[in-house]
């Protein structure tokens, strides 16, 4: 009988979640009172976007990032659907883009502007026109370009195609017809080969979503489905919901065995929903109740117990909905391995939440951000209409490491010392010092961060912050922005004094290298 120990390390134990100050959130925001069950909050590293409550028709605010604090009354709306929006998702390759969907049965493509908006959006860029009932669902695929998935209460999921000229699309390239109710929630596996979706039949269903053709389906009676979610490349599912008693459950499944599941938790007798995000570079699952203020999270685990509670944030604030940024959104040198934007109707106030790995260090740590989804497609819609599965691409959040918004760039490496001069070195001492004593690749890597940074315009470099121009934020108006200018300021030349300082530091190495090497031949 194997022995486990009762507590596990992990650097993710002690993780909490810091709310932002008043001066950071963003006030005044007319937040729906739509009761449908969605998430009404969409995040970027440019933008947020928001679900509002408005008189006839349905409308949302896209408010740049960084423009926090009280909000405009007057502040322009993307209004062009004559029903409520009951769900808006953020295109993945590109931060300008957002899909809507609403009660008037259509999904619209938006284009927004990359200046400030001065007056309310009502033509969208793509109509698309298929379902005959409201839709309330819909999810970009994440890995193919232009490829859209939306759910009606027509029970039918539609696959788009995005990648054609047409303003008003009214075929879509295939249909999902395998459900005899409303679809809940959807979810895609690492490349998007596979759809999991919950039913307001209680049932998962396992789909291919090209073929159309259903692979799996759990109809687990003690377990009624909500939501439920792919957990990375851990061949796992993860699904909240109801038990018999109606207490709020969670529940974890083999991807090829949906029949009993792994693990069946209850947590609470609360009657709101249970949102989850699984962040896959870091192993955590977040629960996120609606109507309540806690955030729960967890850590996945490949073997038994598969689901270790790692702690709770509460707060005394309902949350409405909820919005996830994405990684490459993320402040790094604050250890900040997620955050969520809380919707407080109440308050009318979108609150930011960071979740944050404690260290005392302030340069990078590379253990908590190994290689992450980047905002480049690997494949083209038709390629993955043709059969082509492909995992995403992958970048470095390390700050200097180049645009994460964009391919990573491919160096050819430079030879940093010859095998023999290598160990000529470790074989003779007192000669090279150890903190100079580092691996080849970390020099190549940090040579290649050096080109290309060299390769990025001036004044890219002068002002880009986490991938943000700052330059493009609106002026200040009111003190309190004044002093966020400030701050920004003072936090770019911090960033720029670090980088300096690091340039100082190789220039160092390289000229230890030259010496070294000069007395290589001298000796000769």
């Amino acid at each position: 009988m194997s022995w486990h120990p009762q507590y596990r390390s992990s650097k993710f134990r002690h993780v909490y979640g810091k709310a932002a100050s008043k001066e950071k959130c963003y006030d005044c925001v007319p937040i729906t009172r739509n009761v449908h069950d969605n998430h009404f909050c969409a995040v970027n590293p440019h933008f947020i976007a928001v679900v509002t409550e408005c008189a006839g028709g349905g409308s949302f605010l896209v408010i740049p990032i960084y423009q926090t604090g009280k909000l405009d009354p007057h502040y322009p709306k993307i209004c062009g659907h004559k029903g409520n929006v009951l769900d808006i998702k953020w295109n993945p390759f590109n931060d300008f883009v957002i899909a809507s969907c609403s009660e008037d049965a259509t999904v619209k493509i938006w284009d927004i502007p990359k200046h400030l908006l001065t007056r309310n959006i009502t033509s969208p860029k793509k109509e698309l026109l298929g379902h005959v009932r409201r839709v309330g669902l819909i999810e970009w695929h994440p890995t193919a370009n232009n490829i859209l998935f939306s759910s009606g209460y027509d029970y039918k999921i539609m696959v788009w195609n995005l990648d054609t000229k047409e303003a008003v699309i009214s075929n879509p390239v295939k249909i999902l017809d395998a459900h005899k109710d409303v679809v809940l929630s959807m979810s895609f596996n690492t490349d998007g080969s596979l759809l999991a979706t919950a039913c307001r039949d209680r049932k998962i269903r396992l789909i291919d979503p090209r073929a159309g053709r259903v692979l799996q389906v759990a109809s687990y009676k003690s377990h009624r489905v909500n939501k439920v979610l792919f957990l990375g490349n851990v061949n796992k599912l993860f699904s909240t919901g109801t038990s018999r008693w109606n207490n709020r459950q969670i529940a974890l499944w083999d991807q090829n065995d949906l029949s009993v599941p792994l693990l069946e938790e209850d947590l609470d007798g609360s009657s709101g929903l249970l949102f989850p995000f699984y962040d896959s570079d870091t192993h955590m699952l977040y629960v996120v109740g609606k109507g309540d203020g806690n955030i729960r999270y967890y850590e996945i685990s490949p073997e038994k117990p598969y689901l270790n509670y790692l702690m709770e944030y509460r707060s005394h604030l309902p949350q409405k909905g909820i919005g996830v940024m994405p990684k490459r959104g993320l402040e790094v040198s604050a250890c900040e391995i997620f955050r969520f934007y809380k919707l407080i109707p109440t308050k009318s106030l979108i609150e930011p939440i960071s979740m944050i790995v404690p260290r005392r260090s302030e340069s990078y740590q590379e253990d908590i951000y190994p290689l992450t989804t980047g905002a480049q497609p690997a494949l083209t819609a038709q390629e993955w209409l043709n059969g082509v599965n492909k995992g995403p691409l992958l970048v470095s959040l390390r700050p200097g490491s180049g645009a994460v918004n964009s391919l990573p760039q491919f160096l050819e490496p430079e030879p940093f010392m010859k095998t023999t001069d290598l160990n000529q070195h470790q074989g003779r001492g007192g000669r090279m010092p150890l903190e100079d004593m580092q691996k080849p690749s970390e020099i190549e890597d940090s040579r290649k961060q050096l080109k290309v940074e060299e390769k990025l315009p001036k004044n890219e470099q002068m002002h880009l912050s986490n991938g943000f121009d700052i330059f493009e934020c609106p002026p200040p108006k009111t003190e309190n922005e004044l002093l966020q200018m400030f701050y920004r300021q003072q936090d770019e030349i911090r960033r720029l004094r670090e980088l300096v300082n690091q340039r100082d530091v190789q220039i160092k190495q390289l000229e230890l290298e030259l010496r070294n090497l000069c007395t290589d031949t001298g000796s000769y």
